[in-house]
């Protein structure tokens, strides 16, 4: 494990200190990654385990709905494999089922106004029922508000996805999880139950300090929403596949569209919205990408700048206190201590396409240019985006406003006569020139 400088490790660790000792929590643990890499860990507290073990980056703690970015890799998985579209009903897949008019869209990005919990005892303190047990308790009238109005959280929803990836598949949500994502990511210490060295979850009494165990049942069909168990190492990795994605758990592409904003609540807007699975944090200069997690007696935080390649991870075991939030908070300090080093300039390598439409051009009087970086077409000015090649002279924006969008390289013979990108004319000179 590479380091962090002994000032910056004091900072983070005074920090995650704090956290422990104002919210009184038996124990949290605490990793920073940077550039692909673990290269900080941090513990405090005495009671991590019910006989007294201490915290570590190998103890396992329960994630709570971490789990649900992993359900949504799932779907975006069926999604790229032609299984399903997002913008399919839910009751195409689960025929017959309440809300079945909301689309997988909705579900993930916690937009189609269903109830944040499913209908009975409260589902993360008693054991779990079957798919059938919880969908015969569901009614459309517990909406709480039209589809597309608000992000409105719903564990629910995600216990849906679960059965429409198991029912896809052939195999269980959990087989799936194992199979598709833990297997390829190495992620050998995240587990459906408890295995090996893990923690105890607990609450602290208001009043007298003690520590009170809580419990902690199989969640069933909810499982998909909040189930499983991992340790700081491998919750760095699977951090780390947020900035880097491996395609054969999941395309870039995809988790750029995970990482888009997709639903907010309107007090908080885009500081505080929700993509396909993953909450966003906009906190300048910061957009960070991940999510929290809580069960009884558990409390987690991954989150990650996929711009400057760093993110922590937090785990405690307690029922509140700063432990998810104490994620974002090590970023802070991380990149204040130690701001990223700027990438190395190399010379650009030789483009297969569209050296001729390089250099200054002008929309009216507006001038732009067109030029290569990291071996992509970029258009920058009035009007800013990158561009992919699609055949000769046709390229395509990849963000911004063009995004989508087609330009053409219009010719006189074999001249370049001009370009049309959305109806916008880019010319060498400048009007009336």
């Amino acid at each position: 494990m590479t380091s962090v400088r002994p000032d910056t490790a004091a900072a983070l660790f005074a920090e995650v200190a704090a956290a422990q000792s104002e919210g009184r929590l038996p124990s949290v643990n605490a990793g920073v990654i940077r550039d692909g890499g673990l290269v900080w860990t941090g513990s405090r507290g005495r009671f991590a385990t019910a006989d007294g073990a201490l915290p570590g980056p190998d103890v396992q703690y329960r994630i709570g709905s971490i789990t649900k970015t992993l359900t949504a890799i799932l779907v975006m998985q069926c999604r790229d494999d032609g299984l399903l579209s997002l913008n399919d009903a839910v009751g195409k897949h689960l025929p017959g089922i309440a809300f079945g008019d909301l689309t997988i869209r909705h579900l993930l990005a916690h937009s189609g106004g269903m109830n944040a919990e499913p209908s009975g005892p409260w589902w993360e303190r008693n054991p779990g029922v079957t798919f059938d047990e919880l969908t015969a308790a569901m009614d459309d009238s517990h909406a709480v508000g039209p589809a597309d109005r608000r992000h409105h959280y719903s564990n629910l929803g995600y216990g849906l996805l679960g059965e429409i990836v198991a029912r896809l598949r052939g195999a269980s949500w959990w087989e799936l999880v194992q199979e598709r994502i833990l297997d390829p990511l190495e992620l050998r210490r995240t587990s459906y139950f408890p295995a090996g060295s893990s923690a105890q979850g607990f609450s602290v009494h208001p009043f007298s300090g003690q520590l009170v165990p809580e419990p902690s049942y199989d969640a069933g069909a909810m499982a998909p929403a909040g189930q499983l168990w991992s340790t700081i190492e491998d919750l760095a990795r699977y951090a780390m596949f947020w900035i880097d994605p491996v395609n054969e758990v999941l395309s870039r592409d995809s988790v750029e569209e995970m990482a888009a904003p997709a639903a907010a609540d309107p007090r908080e807007g885009l500081t505080a919205s929700y993509g396909l699975g993953l909450r966003l944090i906009a906190d300048d200069p910061h957009l960070l990408i991940g999510h929290t997690g809580s069960m009884p007696g558990f409390l987690a935080g991954l989150f990650v700048d996929r711009v400057r390649r760093v993110g922590a991870v937090t785990l405690g075991n307690a029922t509140y206190g700063r432990v998810a939030s104490l994620a974002p908070d090590l970023v802070r300090i991380l990149t204040s201590y130690e701001p990223p080093i700027a990438q190395e300039w190399v010379p650009e390598p030789a483009l297969t396409q569209g050296d001729e439409i390089l250099g200054h051009w002008y929309w009216g009087n507006t001038p732009l240019t067109i030029s290569a970086c990291a071996g992509i077409l970029q258009l920058s000015g009035g009007l800013t985006t990158r561009l992919t090649p699609l055949g000769p002279d046709l390229y395509q924006g990849r963000d911004g406003y063009l995004a989508g969008e087609k330009l053409h390289v219009i010719r006189n013979g074999d001249t370049i006569s001009h370009l049309n990108v959305a109806t916008f004319i880019l010319t060498r000179t400048p009007y009336g020139t």
